[in-house]
Parts: C-alpha cells; sequence; structure tokens
C-alpha cells in the first residue's frame, strides 16, 4: 500500500510539473509581460495603408447580423430593448414652442449575443488567462481590471475570406466538421491567397443560412476550426479569426477534445481575438477572398466583449 501511495504521488507530481512546464510555454507573452492587447499589436499604420490598396471598387459589405428577442445564443444569453420617453411630461404634445418630442431605447443584453468580438479576458486556462493574469486579480463585478475590450485598438486590416463551403463543395457544411491546417492551406491555395502577418481571417461554412431557419440547430451545434487549425492560425500571427458560427470552433468538440479548447488555444494562449456570427454570405456570393477589413467596436470600460458590426470594403 506504501509503495502503492508513493507512485500516486509521484505521479501527481509530475503531473503538476509537466501542467506548470505546460503553462510557462505560453505566459509571459512574447509582446512583454505587461501587455494587454495580444495580436493586435500586429496592427500597424503600414499594414493599414496596405490594406487600403484592396479597394478596388469601393464596394462595402456589413459583416453583422441584426440581433433581436430570438437570436440564438449561448445559454442563458438574451437581448431584449425599451423604447422610452424620459421626463417627456408634454406626452404627444411635444416641449417648448417647437412641441419637441423624442424616444430613447434601453438595452437589456449580455454583449456577446449577435456578431461578435471576443475579448482577451473572456477565456482562461484555469485561473490563467492571456499574459498568465489571474482571474482572481482582474476579474471584478463591476468590470475587468486588465484585458478590457475597451483596450482593443481600431482593427484596419487585410481580411482573408477561406470559403470552406466551396472547398468541400457544399452549401453547408455539417455540424461537427472540423478544417484543420490541410483544409485551410488546401481553401487558400484553391483561391489564390495566402494567409500572412496581421491579416484577419474569416471562415465561410454556410452555417449562417439555417439560423432563422433552424435556430435550435444553428445554436448548438456547428462546423469549425478545430485544434491544429487554431495552432497554425496563431503560428501566422494573425489578427483574428472568425466564420459565420456561433462559437467558430467545431462543435461537437474533436475527439480528446477540451470544453472550447480552441477558444483557449486563441485567447490566452495565442492571444488571437475571436469574431463569432460573422455575416459572410454576399463575400462569399461575389468570391471576395481578400478586402479592406475595419472595426472599431464598442468601448465600454471593463467590457469582456462586444457587440460588433464590422465592415469589408474592396
Amino acid at each position: 500500500m506504501k509503495h502503492l501511495q508513493k507512485a500516486l504521488i509521484g505521479a501527481a507530481t509530475l503531473a503538476l510539473s509537466l501542467s506548470a512546464i505546460a503553462q510557462q510555454t505560453w505566459f509571459p507573452s512574447k509582446f512583454g509581460a505587461a501587455d494587454e492587447l495580444g495580436s493586435a499589436n500586429y496592427l500597424t499604420p503600414a499594414l493599414a495603408l496596405e490594406a487600403s490598396k484592396l479597394v478596388k471598387t469601393g464596394k462595402t459589405y456589413s459583416l453583422g447580423i441584426t440581433v433581436n428577442t430570438t437570436t440564438p445564443a449561448y445559454p442563458p444569453r438574451t437581448c431584449s430593448i425599451y423604447i422610452v420617453q424620459p421626463g417627456q411630461q408634454g406626452g404627444s404634445e411635444g416641449l417648448g414652442p417647437t412641441k419637441t418630442t423624442y424616444n430613447d431605447d434601453i438595452l437589456n443584453c449580455w454583449t456577446g449575443i449577435g456578431t461578435q468580438i471576443d475579448g482577451l479576458g473572456h477565456i482562461g486556462v484555469g485561473e490563467r488567462y492571456y499574459n498568465g493574469n489571474k482571474w482572481q486579480d482582474f476579474a471584478n463585478i463591476g468590470g475587468l481590471k486588465k484585458l478590457g475590450a475597451d483596450k482593443i485598438p481600431p482593427f484596419v486590416a487585410r481580411g482573408v475570406l477561406l470559403d470552406m463551403a466551396a472547398y468541400y463543395g457544399v452549401d453547408m457544411l455539417k455540424e461537427g466538421t472540423a478544417f484543420n491546417k490541410a483544409e485551410i492551406e488546401g481553401a487558400a491555395k484553391k483561391q489564390g491567397v495566402e494567409i500572412r502577418q496581421g491579416d484577419v481571417v474569416i471562415f465561410h461554412t454556410g452555417w449562417l443560412s439555417i439560423i432563422d431557419k433552424d435556430p435550435k440547430r444553428f445554436g448548438s451545434v456547428e462546423p469549425g476550426l478545430g485544434r491544429e487549425g487554431a495552432r497554425y492560425l496563431v503560428s501566422k500571427n494573425v489578427v483574428a479569426v472568425g466564420a459565420d458560427t456561433w462559437a467558430l470552433e467545431v462543435i461537437p468538440f474533436e475527439q480528446g477534445a477540451g470544453v472550447f479548447e480552441v477558444h483557449q488555444i486563441l485567447l490566452p494562449m495565442g492571444g488571437t481575438y475571436i469574431l463569432e456570427n460573422i455575416n459572410t454570405a454576399e463575400l462569399a456570393k461575389d468570391k471576395a477572398y481578400e478586402f479592406m477589413f475595419v472595426l472599431g467596436q464598442n468601448k465600454y470600460q471593463g467590457s469582456v466583449q462586444s457587440m460588433i458590426n464590422p465592415v469589408a470594403i474592396r
């Protein structure tokens, strides 16, 4: 029995040691121990200028979806709107000699709903988040003390659309379909594009086409990025990875994968931002595989994530 106890203690010690070594491999960040921007550090004026050269026709694409009370979202996320006329004592008669009337609105929403950006304070590995920050030290009910989405700079970069549905020869990929390095490189080669440092890479799977027709299916499973593919994109030094799905990564998860492990690879380990529910249909229809990508997110102080409406210009 003593030998068994020693063996178990030894195994536990080894596991803890390996865990500590694994943690040390992804923090502190290569951008410095105090960094809070992650892959946004790749954004530069030169990169923005190069992205502007991709604009040939001036056509713009709204990449955000419209959100309402029925928009499928990760439980228990919901969203509702209230239209009010605060302090409008005159009612329909209005205020003052010109009978001024007005409406205001109140949103009662989780910010992680609809088209959104996941900030670096969203997902962790145990108690550790991007750059090794411990959640106990920065996650406060009144707002994040570090890694807030309000600190994300404007994204003006080269956008790359990879049409995975076309690569597989279908209109919509089935749930559980994972694409990794081979498929990403294959789609890029087929389209004649390359992935570069500072890019925003977006996948078209066709999944968003069922958001209204079959919201239950849409919001419970999906095709998406696999673990190897996530590591590959981090190695390419992209700024952000997005898709026309609610969680970016493949669900059901790959065999042997942890819960939202792709999120872990991208956000805390890679400092790479995630874009979800991106409206890619028009880009795919026009075969707009390269474009200028522009995003200015909501800057509410200490926020974890933000609803967005990115714009593609070509």
